[in-house]
């Protein structure tokens, strides 16, 4: 995590990785308590060898992922090896999440696809 001079954070969402199956492309839970306003959550994916990924946002209860359900609206196109390399970023408002943390998934079609997720997010000041 790292802080930027507009009081926004950094935070990783999924470390890059060259994912085979959607086990390896799903995140842990991130607990969101401490930011306001909007989530602005970027999917950089490289590489996709053959098949598809296609990623969203799920809200959670907990850093194990408990309880996941999809965030509406917070999904990114389809990336194939016909349009990779890929950098998309969405816009999650914290009032769509009802739940205290969330989670990247990427739904991976055959594979392997090279794909790492963070998130901005401004600081809430108390």
């Amino acid at each position: 995590m790292s802080l930027s001079n507009d009081g926004a954070v950094a935070v990783v969402l999924l470390a890059s990785v060259d994912a085979a199956n959607t086990a390896a492309a799903t995140g842990s839970g991130v607990p969101i308590s401490a930011y306001e306003g909007f989530l602005e959550i970027t999917q950089n994916i490289g590489t996709v060898t053959g098949g598809s990924i296609s990623g969203k946002i799920q809200e959670c209860d907990d850093t194990a992922g408990n309880n996941p359900v999809d965030v509406t609206g917070a999904t990114f196109t389809q990336i194939t090896t016909s349009n990779d390399p890929a950098t998309q970023m969405i816009r999650v408002p914290l009032g769509l999440i009802t739940k205290t943390h969330i989670r990247y998934i990427g739904t991976i079609a055959t594979g392997p696809a090279a794909v790492g997720v963070t998130m901005r997010a401004k600081a809430k000041y108390i």
